[in-house]
């Protein structure tokens, strides 16, 4: 069993440490500020070739996988957890459905444009009545002698702003239970789709989150992705591999804690001496780095596990569940070590307890993960 990343994913992990530290860390409280992925940003992540990490090289990407994507995102996230999750939400939720259920046209189509950062892509799944509930969903795809005429409305979209390329999930079959969702490929712009609103978030607020509304909207008939009445399972299998995604922001976000914290608390003197002397706040620090080692081995070994063919699923609700937690754990520990300072905006560990919390929501609540492991334990 090794547990040493090889060659080729350690010198990726150093290159985009030293790239996260440089560039990405020193605006972070201002893209915070202004919730704004500043085109200057993106254009320095396109250079670095971190859109296409997990698309193959013949579609222009790294062709690394998805232990390579994590290791981008938990070493950008360390920085800022907004431009994590614009990676994470890229790659997971709309270039690999793409890759994993799309036609050869469609990834020679989309494929390069979205590895080479050209267009962003984003999953638009959500709706107001069906979240957890995906299957729940009620925006509408019709087939006409023009195409798929859509009509609905879709919340949460992250990336929804920025997003060329959407992945839909619609109902095209509403008297087959089990076959009523199929999922679709939607270009930004296109006539009939609109962005009805720009959600004002508590944390990552730098990447947008979108509300889309789908007002008789036609795309064409080749723009299914997939089988038709396979939508559902394209989604679930999509936020397996988001959830990934979100356990390795989750886990550069705890990293990010447990340094300042850590650097903090030894020049931070308190009663004589520096506050790491006191037991209290050792006790924060070492609580804090055993979950991030754990964080860390269910996160890569979910991310092995997915390269390597085999059943990730459980793997994926496990590393997310934790890292999520941990982080949330991390943030409130690295507050509580910086004391009163720790609660204002001229230190980043502030912003980390704001972006932390959404990890234990977004790709499946931790209440529907614990579900998701337990039914599967039970048989």
């Amino acid at each position: 069993m090794d547990f040493e990343l090889d060659d080729d994913h350690r010198m990726l992990q150093q290159q985009v440490r030293e790239f996260a530290f440089r560039e990405v860390a020193k605006g972070a409280a201002q893209r915070d500020h202004d919730a704004l992925m500043p085109d200057e940003l993106r254009a320095q992540l396109a250079e670095l070739g971190l859109f296409g990490i997990a698309v193959p090289e013949e579609y222009g990407g790294a062709g690394m996988g998805t232990l390579a994507a994590a290791i981008v995102v938990e070493e950008i996230s360390k920085a800022c957890a907004g431009t994590g999750v614009f990676l994470s939400a890229h790659g997971s939720l709309c270039v690999d459905p793409i890759l994993r259920f799309g036609t050869a046209e469609q990834k020679k189509k989309y494929l390069p444009r979205l590895a080479s950062g050209e267009a962003i892509g984003c999953l638009s799944l959500t709706e107001p009545g069906s979240g957890s509930d995906a299957g729940a969903a009620t925006c509408t795809a019709v087939l006409k002698n023009d195409g798929w005429h859509i009509n609905g409305a879709k919340i949460f979209v992250t990336n929804g702003r920025e997003a060329g390329v959407i992945v839909l999930i619609a109902v095209t079959d509403p008297g087959e239970p089990k076959r009523r969702l199929s999922a679709f490929i939607v270009e930004q712009p296109t006539p009939g789709l609109r962005i009805a609103k720009l959600e004002k978030k508590l944390g990552i607020r730098c990447t947008s989150t979108a509300e889309f509304v789908f007002e008789d909207c036609v795309v064409p008939q080749d723009a299914l992705l997939g089988e038709r009445g396979k939508g559902l399972r394209i989604a679930l299998t999509t936020l397996d591999g988001g959830r990934i995604g979100i356990a390795a922001q989750a886990l550069g976000i705890a990293q990010a804690c447990l340094y300042e914290a850590t650097k903090y608390a030894r020049t931070r003197v308190q009663f004589g001496q520096p506050i790491g002397k006191f037991q209290a706040i050792q006790n924060k620090i070492a609580d804090m780095a055993v979950s991030i080692e754990a964080a860390k081995l269910l996160t890569y070994r979910a991310a092995w596990l997915k390269d390597t063919g085999g059943e990730y699923m459980q793997a994926a609700a496990m590393a997310k569940l934790f890292a999520s937690e941990a982080a949330s754990r991390a943030a409130n520990h690295a507050v509580q070590v910086f004391g009163g300072y720790g609660y204002c905006n001229d230190y980043p560990v502030e912003r980390f307890l704001r972006d932390a919390k959404i990890t234990e929501i977004y790709e499946g609540t931790s209440e529907i993960h614990r579900l998701t492991i337990a039914r599967t334990l039970m048989g």
